[in-house]
Protein backbone atom coordinates (compact mmCIF):
# COMPACT_ATOMS: atom_id res chain seq x y z
CA UNK A 1 0.00 0.00 0.00
CA UNK A 2 1.27 3.10 -1.31
CA UNK A 3 1.61 6.62 1.42
CA UNK A 4 -0.81 8.29 -1.26
CA UNK A 5 -3.35 5.35 -1.05
CA UNK A 6 -2.79 5.74 2.67
CA UNK A 7 -3.63 9.41 3.29
CA UNK A 8 -6.94 8.95 0.81
CA UNK A 9 -8.27 6.05 3.15
CA UNK A 10 -7.27 7.99 6.29
CA UNK A 11 -9.21 11.05 4.93
CA UNK A 12 -12.41 8.97 3.94
CA UNK A 13 -12.18 7.35 7.46
CA UNK A 14 -12.21 10.68 8.70
CA UNK A 15 -14.89 11.90 6.70
CA UNK A 16 -17.11 8.94 7.28
CA UNK A 17 -16.85 9.14 11.06
CA UNK A 18 -17.27 13.10 11.15
CA UNK A 19 -20.74 12.07 9.42
CA UNK A 20 -22.01 9.53 11.22
CA UNK A 21 -21.18 10.79 14.26
CA UNK A 22 -23.28 14.24 13.66
CA UNK A 23 -25.92 12.28 12.20
CA UNK A 24 -26.27 10.29 15.37
CA UNK A 25 -25.98 12.92 18.13
CA UNK A 26 -28.50 15.03 15.99
CA UNK A 27 -30.70 11.88 16.40
CA UNK A 28 -30.09 10.88 19.86
CA UNK A 29 -32.61 13.56 21.67
CA UNK A 30 -35.73 12.32 18.95
CA UNK A 31 -34.90 8.00 19.37
CA UNK A 32 -34.47 8.36 23.11
CA UNK A 33 -37.98 10.34 23.67
CA UNK A 34 -39.39 7.96 21.40
CA UNK A 35 -38.18 5.15 23.19
CA UNK A 36 -38.46 5.89 26.65
CA UNK A 37 -42.46 6.17 27.95
CA UNK A 38 -43.92 9.40 28.98
CA UNK A 39 -44.04 9.74 33.12
CA UNK A 40 -47.38 11.57 32.85
CA UNK A 41 -48.98 11.77 35.94
CA UNK A 42 -50.87 8.80 36.44
CA UNK A 43 -47.98 6.72 36.25
CA UNK A 44 -45.99 8.47 38.55
CA UNK A 45 -46.39 5.78 40.72
CA UNK A 46 -45.21 3.03 38.79
CA UNK A 47 -41.88 5.25 38.26
CA UNK A 48 -41.89 4.92 41.92
CA UNK A 49 -41.97 1.37 42.12
CA UNK A 50 -39.47 1.26 39.53
CA UNK A 51 -36.92 3.23 38.87
CA UNK A 52 -34.61 1.02 41.04
CA UNK A 53 -34.91 -1.46 38.16
CA UNK A 54 -35.13 1.01 35.36
CA UNK A 55 -32.86 0.63 32.63
CA UNK A 56 -30.26 3.83 31.86
CA UNK A 57 -31.06 4.45 27.53
CA UNK A 58 -28.92 7.39 27.78
CA UNK A 59 -25.74 6.06 29.16
CA UNK A 60 -25.80 2.85 27.01
CA UNK A 61 -25.96 5.33 24.17
CA UNK A 62 -23.33 7.60 24.68
CA UNK A 63 -21.33 4.29 25.27
CA UNK A 64 -22.31 2.52 22.08
CA UNK A 65 -21.70 5.96 20.31
CA UNK A 66 -18.12 6.10 22.13
CA UNK A 67 -17.85 2.24 20.82
CA UNK A 68 -18.70 3.07 17.04
CA UNK A 69 -16.43 6.31 16.97
CA UNK A 70 -13.20 3.38 17.41
CA UNK A 71 -14.82 0.76 15.00
CA UNK A 72 -15.20 4.05 12.23
CA UNK A 73 -11.21 5.08 13.32
CA UNK A 74 -10.19 1.10 12.60
CA UNK A 75 -12.36 0.32 9.71
CA UNK A 76 -10.71 -3.03 9.48
CA UNK A 77 -13.65 -5.02 7.93
CA UNK A 78 -12.79 -2.72 4.71
CA UNK A 79 -9.94 -4.96 3.78
CA UNK A 80 -11.35 -8.25 4.34
CA UNK A 81 -12.40 -10.28 1.22
CA UNK A 82 -16.43 -11.12 0.68
CA UNK A 83 -16.34 -14.62 1.91
CA UNK A 84 -14.32 -13.92 4.55
CA UNK A 85 -16.68 -11.67 6.19
CA UNK A 86 -19.09 -13.96 6.05
CA UNK A 87 -16.43 -16.46 7.34
CA UNK A 88 -16.37 -14.41 10.69
CA UNK A 89 -19.76 -13.98 11.56
CA UNK A 90 -20.57 -17.47 11.37
CA UNK A 91 -17.43 -18.06 13.42
CA UNK A 92 -18.56 -15.67 16.07
CA UNK A 93 -22.33 -17.66 15.90
CA UNK A 94 -20.39 -20.63 16.46
CA UNK A 95 -18.59 -19.02 19.27
CA UNK A 96 -21.93 -17.77 20.80
CA UNK A 97 -23.21 -21.72 20.82
CA UNK A 98 -20.04 -22.89 22.21
CA UNK A 99 -20.31 -20.31 24.95
CA UNK A 100 -23.99 -21.34 25.38
CA UNK A 101 -23.26 -25.23 25.83
CA UNK A 102 -20.58 -24.20 28.08
CA UNK A 103 -23.10 -22.40 30.26
CA UNK A 104 -25.30 -25.03 30.33
CA UNK A 105 -22.78 -28.03 31.28
CA UNK A 106 -21.84 -25.74 34.38
CA UNK A 107 -24.74 -25.20 35.33
CA UNK A 108 -25.68 -28.86 34.74
CA UNK A 109 -22.67 -29.85 37.22
CA UNK A 110 -23.70 -27.54 39.98
CA UNK A 111 -27.48 -28.44 39.89
CA UNK A 112 -26.59 -32.60 40.12
CA UNK A 113 -26.69 -33.90 43.82
CA UNK A 114 -24.49 -36.53 42.89
CA UNK A 115 -21.63 -34.30 42.30
CA UNK A 116 -19.92 -33.92 45.80
CA UNK A 117 -17.25 -30.87 44.23
CA UNK A 118 -18.48 -28.73 41.43
CA UNK A 119 -15.74 -26.53 41.67
CA UNK A 120 -13.16 -29.48 40.90
CA UNK A 121 -15.08 -30.83 38.25
CA UNK A 122 -15.83 -26.93 36.55
CA UNK A 123 -12.19 -25.47 36.71
CA UNK A 124 -11.39 -27.18 33.26
CA UNK A 125 -14.59 -25.87 31.86
CA UNK A 126 -14.61 -22.78 33.12
CA UNK A 127 -10.72 -22.20 31.36
CA UNK A 128 -12.02 -23.25 28.34
CA UNK A 129 -15.29 -20.48 28.62
CA UNK A 130 -13.02 -17.67 29.15
CA UNK A 131 -10.75 -18.20 26.44
CA UNK A 132 -13.98 -18.80 24.28
CA UNK A 133 -15.25 -15.18 25.99
CA UNK A 134 -11.92 -13.13 24.64
CA UNK A 135 -12.14 -14.89 21.48
CA UNK A 136 -15.32 -13.07 20.90
CA UNK A 137 -15.18 -9.83 22.60
CA UNK A 138 -12.09 -9.53 19.81
CA UNK A 139 -14.62 -11.01 16.88
CA UNK A 140 -17.59 -8.84 18.11
CA UNK A 141 -16.98 -5.45 17.03
CA UNK A 142 -15.78 -6.57 13.40
CA UNK A 143 -18.58 -8.99 13.34
CA UNK A 144 -21.34 -5.96 14.12
CA UNK A 145 -19.36 -3.93 11.02
CA UNK A 146 -19.84 -6.79 8.42
CA UNK A 147 -23.49 -7.08 9.27
CA UNK A 148 -24.18 -3.00 9.25
CA UNK A 149 -22.45 -3.12 5.66
CA UNK A 150 -24.34 -6.21 4.30
CA UNK A 151 -27.38 -4.57 5.69
CA UNK A 152 -26.54 -1.54 3.89
CA UNK A 153 -25.71 -2.55 0.74
CA UNK A 154 -29.18 -4.94 0.48
CA UNK A 155 -31.39 -1.67 1.59
CA UNK A 156 -29.32 0.51 -0.93
CA UNK A 157 -30.04 -2.11 -3.48
CA UNK A 158 -34.01 -2.44 -2.40
CA UNK A 159 -34.31 1.49 -3.11
CA UNK A 160 -33.68 2.72 0.45
CA UNK A 161 -30.69 5.19 -0.33
CA UNK A 162 -30.18 8.58 -1.02
CA UNK A 163 -27.19 9.76 -3.29
CA UNK A 164 -26.10 5.76 -2.91
CA UNK A 165 -25.97 5.82 0.89
CA UNK A 166 -28.70 4.58 3.60
CA UNK A 167 -29.81 7.48 5.96
CA UNK A 168 -29.10 7.18 8.60
CA UNK A 169 -26.61 4.89 8.28
CA UNK A 170 -27.04 1.06 9.61
CA UNK A 171 -25.57 1.38 13.30
CA UNK A 172 -26.00 -1.89 15.98
CA UNK A 173 -24.72 -3.23 18.93
CA UNK A 174 -24.91 -6.79 20.66
CA UNK A 175 -26.12 -6.41 23.83
CA UNK A 176 -28.94 -8.05 26.02
CA UNK A 177 -31.78 -5.10 25.86
CA UNK A 178 -33.75 -4.25 28.74
CA UNK A 179 -37.00 -5.54 29.64
CA UNK A 180 -40.14 -3.98 29.11
CA UNK A 181 -42.63 -3.32 31.52
CA UNK A 182 -46.26 -3.19 29.57
CA UNK A 183 -49.07 -1.71 31.06
CA UNK A 184 -52.93 -1.78 30.23
CA UNK A 185 -56.09 -0.66 31.34
CA UNK A 186 -58.06 -3.75 32.15
CA UNK A 187 -61.14 -2.52 30.74
CA UNK A 188 -59.57 -2.76 27.50
CA UNK A 189 -56.22 -3.95 25.45
CA UNK A 190 -54.36 -0.61 24.68
CA UNK A 191 -50.44 -0.08 25.44
CA UNK A 192 -50.53 2.96 27.72
CA UNK A 193 -47.18 2.75 28.84
CA UNK A 194 -43.67 0.84 28.37
CA UNK A 195 -40.87 1.15 30.67
CA UNK A 196 -37.36 0.08 30.17
CA UNK A 197 -36.30 -2.87 33.56
CA UNK A 198 -32.84 -4.30 33.67
CA UNK A 199 -32.93 -7.77 31.71
CA UNK A 200 -30.81 -8.67 35.00
CA UNK A 201 -34.10 -8.96 37.23
CA UNK A 202 -35.63 -12.61 37.99
CA UNK A 203 -38.34 -13.94 37.39
CA UNK A 204 -40.12 -13.74 41.12
CA UNK A 205 -38.79 -10.17 40.83
CA UNK A 206 -40.82 -9.77 37.48
CA UNK A 207 -43.80 -11.12 39.54
CA UNK A 208 -43.63 -9.31 42.35
CA UNK A 209 -43.27 -5.81 40.06
CA UNK A 210 -46.63 -6.69 38.14
CA UNK A 211 -48.36 -7.50 41.59
CA UNK A 212 -47.12 -3.95 43.00
CA UNK A 213 -48.01 -2.45 40.06
CA UNK A 214 -51.49 -3.85 38.97
CA UNK A 215 -52.46 -3.12 42.73
CA UNK A 216 -51.14 0.31 42.79
CA UNK A 217 -52.99 1.44 39.33
CA UNK A 218 -55.59 -1.48 39.06
CA UNK A 219 -54.09 -2.06 35.79
CA UNK A 220 -52.82 -5.02 33.79
CA UNK A 221 -49.44 -4.96 33.68
CA UNK A 222 -46.62 -7.61 32.37
CA UNK A 223 -42.96 -7.63 32.67
CA UNK A 224 -41.74 -8.77 28.41
CA UNK A 225 -38.42 -9.75 26.71
CA UNK A 226 -37.59 -7.97 23.60
CA UNK A 227 -35.15 -8.89 20.99
CA UNK A 228 -33.97 -5.02 19.97
CA UNK A 229 -34.50 -1.58 20.66
CA UNK A 230 -34.43 1.05 17.96
CA UNK A 231 -32.20 3.61 19.68
CA UNK A 232 -28.96 5.03 17.57
CA UNK A 233 -26.88 2.59 17.48
CA UNK A 234 -30.06 -0.09 17.76
CA UNK A 235 -29.51 -2.09 20.82
CA UNK A 236 -30.07 -5.81 19.40
CA UNK A 237 -29.64 -9.17 21.66
CA UNK A 238 -27.13 -11.94 20.93
CA UNK A 239 -28.44 -14.96 19.07
CA UNK A 240 -26.79 -17.87 17.41
CA UNK A 241 -29.21 -17.33 14.15
CA UNK A 242 -28.02 -16.13 11.52
CA UNK A 243 -31.42 -15.23 9.83
CA UNK A 244 -33.14 -13.88 13.56
CA UNK A 245 -29.91 -11.50 13.68
CA UNK A 246 -29.89 -9.98 10.28
CA UNK A 247 -33.84 -9.74 10.86
CA UNK A 248 -33.71 -7.53 13.68
CA UNK A 249 -31.08 -5.62 12.93
CA UNK A 250 -33.27 -4.38 9.76
CA UNK A 251 -35.87 -4.24 11.87
CA UNK A 252 -34.43 -2.10 14.20
CA UNK A 253 -32.75 0.04 11.18
CA UNK A 254 -36.14 0.91 9.55
CA UNK A 255 -37.45 1.85 12.90
CA UNK A 256 -34.32 4.69 12.71
CA UNK A 257 -35.54 5.30 8.80
CA UNK A 258 -39.11 6.04 10.27
CA UNK A 259 -38.03 8.04 12.99
CA UNK A 260 -36.66 10.62 10.23
CA UNK A 261 -40.45 10.65 8.58
CA UNK A 262 -43.56 11.57 9.91
CA UNK A 263 -44.64 7.86 10.78
CA UNK A 264 -41.62 7.50 13.39
CA UNK A 265 -41.82 10.99 15.16
CA UNK A 266 -45.67 10.30 15.63
CA UNK A 267 -44.97 7.01 16.78
CA UNK A 268 -46.23 8.06 20.50
CA UNK A 269 -49.26 9.42 19.74
CA UNK A 270 -51.86 6.21 19.41
CA UNK A 271 -52.16 2.95 19.53
CA UNK A 272 -52.76 2.87 15.67
CA UNK A 273 -49.35 4.73 14.69
CA UNK A 274 -47.61 2.13 16.93
CA UNK A 275 -49.33 -0.73 15.70
CA UNK A 276 -48.42 1.02 12.01
CA UNK A 277 -45.02 1.17 12.90
CA UNK A 278 -44.11 -1.90 14.08
CA UNK A 279 -45.74 -3.67 11.47
CA UNK A 280 -43.83 -2.02 8.56
CA UNK A 281 -40.37 -2.58 10.66
CA UNK A 282 -41.57 -6.20 10.91
CA UNK A 283 -42.57 -6.62 7.43
CA UNK A 284 -39.79 -4.54 6.44
CA UNK A 285 -36.82 -6.60 8.88
CA UNK A 286 -38.30 -9.64 7.37
CA UNK A 287 -37.66 -9.11 3.46
CA UNK A 288 -34.68 -7.34 4.19
CA UNK A 289 -32.96 -10.11 6.32
CA UNK A 290 -34.19 -12.78 4.15
CA UNK A 291 -32.56 -10.92 1.43
CA UNK A 292 -28.90 -10.52 3.57
CA UNK A 293 -29.26 -14.38 4.22
CA UNK A 294 -30.18 -15.34 0.43
CA UNK A 295 -26.95 -13.41 -0.64
CA UNK A 296 -24.18 -13.78 1.76
CA UNK A 297 -24.95 -16.99 3.98
CA UNK A 298 -27.11 -19.07 1.39
CA UNK A 299 -26.69 -22.51 2.97
CA UNK A 300 -28.72 -21.17 6.04
CA UNK A 301 -31.71 -19.61 3.89
CA UNK A 302 -35.39 -21.01 4.85
CA UNK A 303 -37.72 -21.94 2.59
CA UNK A 304 -39.87 -19.18 1.17
CA UNK A 305 -43.18 -20.83 2.22
CA UNK A 306 -43.71 -23.44 5.44
CA UNK A 307 -44.00 -27.21 4.03
CA UNK A 308 -46.88 -28.80 3.22
CA UNK A 309 -48.46 -30.01 5.86
CA UNK A 310 -51.61 -31.12 4.04
CA UNK A 311 -52.26 -34.96 4.51
CA UNK A 312 -54.40 -37.21 2.65
CA UNK A 313 -57.63 -38.45 3.95
CA UNK A 314 -56.88 -41.68 5.39
CA UNK A 315 -53.78 -40.00 7.31
CA UNK A 316 -56.32 -36.94 8.96
CA UNK A 317 -58.38 -39.91 9.88
CA UNK A 318 -55.17 -41.64 12.05
CA UNK A 319 -53.27 -38.46 12.91
CA UNK A 320 -54.38 -35.41 15.21
CA UNK A 321 -54.60 -31.90 13.86
CA UNK A 322 -51.70 -29.59 13.78
CA UNK A 323 -51.59 -27.16 16.69
CA UNK A 324 -51.67 -24.21 15.34
CA UNK A 325 -50.31 -21.59 18.15
CA UNK A 326 -51.40 -18.40 15.73
CA UNK A 327 -55.34 -19.51 15.05
CA UNK A 328 -55.48 -20.01 18.87
CA UNK A 329 -54.05 -16.63 19.77
CA UNK A 330 -56.14 -15.06 17.56
CA UNK A 331 -59.50 -16.93 19.11
CA UNK A 332 -57.91 -15.92 22.15
CA UNK A 333 -57.92 -12.22 21.28
CA UNK A 334 -61.55 -12.37 19.95
CA UNK A 335 -62.71 -13.68 22.48
CA UNK A 336 -61.17 -11.44 25.50
CA UNK A 337 -61.83 -8.47 23.11
CA UNK A 338 -65.85 -9.24 23.23
CA UNK A 339 -65.29 -9.32 27.10
CA UNK A 340 -64.26 -6.54 27.72
CA UNK A 341 -66.47 -4.71 25.11
CA UNK A 342 -69.44 -6.28 27.08
CA UNK A 343 -67.90 -5.07 30.59
CA UNK A 344 -67.18 -8.40 31.39
CA UNK A 345 -63.59 -7.57 32.78
CA UNK A 346 -63.30 -10.04 35.31
CA UNK A 347 -64.67 -13.36 32.78
CA UNK A 348 -62.05 -11.96 30.75
CA UNK A 349 -59.20 -12.53 32.66
CA UNK A 350 -60.11 -15.85 34.22
CA UNK A 351 -60.55 -17.34 30.45
CA UNK A 352 -57.11 -16.00 29.57
CA UNK A 353 -55.78 -17.67 32.22
CA UNK A 354 -57.44 -21.33 30.92
CA UNK A 355 -56.17 -19.99 27.90
CA UNK A 356 -52.43 -20.02 28.99
CA UNK A 357 -53.28 -23.78 31.36
CA UNK A 358 -54.26 -24.83 27.41
CA UNK A 359 -51.50 -23.38 25.05
CA UNK A 360 -48.94 -24.34 27.79
CA UNK A 361 -50.35 -27.97 27.71
CA UNK A 362 -49.73 -27.48 23.91
CA UNK A 363 -45.72 -26.35 24.24
CA UNK A 364 -46.25 -22.89 24.34
CA UNK A 365 -45.14 -21.96 27.69
CA UNK A 366 -46.02 -18.42 28.67
CA UNK A 367 -46.03 -17.20 31.52
CA UNK A 368 -48.92 -14.81 32.22
CA UNK A 369 -51.66 -13.47 29.47
CA UNK A 370 -53.27 -10.70 30.06
CA UNK A 371 -53.83 -7.06 28.65
CA UNK A 372 -50.95 -5.77 28.82
CA UNK A 373 -49.53 -8.94 26.99
CA UNK A 374 -52.02 -8.41 23.89
CA UNK A 375 -51.16 -4.97 23.98
CA UNK A 376 -47.62 -5.62 23.08
CA UNK A 377 -47.61 -8.65 21.02
CA UNK A 378 -50.81 -7.33 19.07
CA UNK A 379 -48.88 -4.41 17.33
CA UNK A 380 -46.82 -6.96 15.72
CA UNK A 381 -48.99 -7.85 13.03
CA UNK A 382 -47.32 -8.55 9.93
CA UNK A 383 -49.24 -11.79 9.86
CA UNK A 384 -52.55 -12.36 9.87
CA UNK A 385 -54.15 -13.53 12.70
CA UNK A 386 -52.08 -14.00 16.07
CA UNK A 387 -52.41 -11.57 19.31
CA UNK A 388 -53.70 -8.62 17.00
CA UNK A 389 -57.05 -10.40 16.38
CA UNK A 390 -59.70 -8.32 14.21
CA UNK A 391 -57.43 -4.97 14.86
CA UNK A 392 -57.82 -3.42 11.49
CA UNK A 393 -54.70 -1.30 11.19
CA UNK A 394 -52.45 -4.54 10.35
CA UNK A 395 -54.44 -5.67 7.78
CA UNK A 396 -54.46 -2.36 6.31
CA UNK A 397 -50.69 -2.22 6.95
CA UNK A 398 -50.09 -5.44 5.06
CA UNK A 399 -52.35 -4.32 1.74
CA UNK A 400 -50.35 -1.34 1.51
CA UNK A 401 -47.03 -3.87 1.06
CA UNK A 402 -49.36 -6.01 -0.97
CA UNK A 403 -50.59 -2.91 -3.38
CA UNK A 404 -47.03 -1.18 -3.20
CA UNK A 405 -44.52 -1.70 -6.36
CA UNK A 406 -41.47 -2.58 -4.24
CA UNK A 407 -40.06 -2.92 -0.05
CA UNK A 408 -38.90 0.82 -1.39
CA UNK A 409 -42.41 2.18 -2.18
CA UNK A 410 -44.04 0.73 0.80
CA UNK A 411 -41.76 2.08 3.52
CA UNK A 412 -41.75 5.40 1.85
CA UNK A 413 -45.73 5.17 1.05
CA UNK A 414 -45.94 4.46 5.05
CA UNK A 415 -43.03 6.91 6.09
CA UNK A 416 -45.07 10.11 5.52
CA UNK A 417 -48.11 9.06 7.50
CA UNK A 418 -49.14 10.86 10.67
CA UNK A 419 -52.38 9.36 11.46
CA UNK A 420 -54.13 6.69 10.76
CA UNK A 421 -57.15 8.18 8.71
CA UNK A 422 -54.15 8.53 6.26
CA UNK A 423 -53.59 4.54 5.86
CA UNK A 424 -57.40 4.00 5.82
CA UNK A 425 -57.85 6.53 2.72
CA UNK A 426 -54.78 4.76 0.88
CA UNK A 427 -56.21 1.63 1.41
CA UNK A 428 -59.79 2.61 0.38
CA UNK A 429 -57.68 4.13 -2.84
CA UNK A 430 -55.98 1.57 -3.64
Amino acid sequence: MTSSKGEVIISNVSFKTSFWLTITLLLVPMLLERSVASASDPFERVHSLTRPLEFDYASWTFKAIALKIGQFALDAHAYLPDDYRSDTVLENLNLLQQISDLRGRLNDIYSDPLIADPENETGPLLTQLSALQEQLSTLQPMVEEIIQQQVSEIAIDSGLALAGQVIPPVLYHTTPPPDALIISPRNAIRQDADIPISPDISVDQKEALEAQVDKSLGVSSLVVEIGGIGLYPTMVMETTDINGLVEVVAHEWVHNYLTLHPLGISYMKSPELRTMNETVASIAGKELGRAVVARYYPQFLPPENPPDQSTSVQQQDISPPVFNFQAEMHLTRITVDSLLMDGQIEAAEDYMEQRRVFLWENGYHIRKLNQAYFAFYGAYADQPGGASGEDPVGAAVRIMRKTSSSLADFINRMAWMWNYDQLKKAVEGG
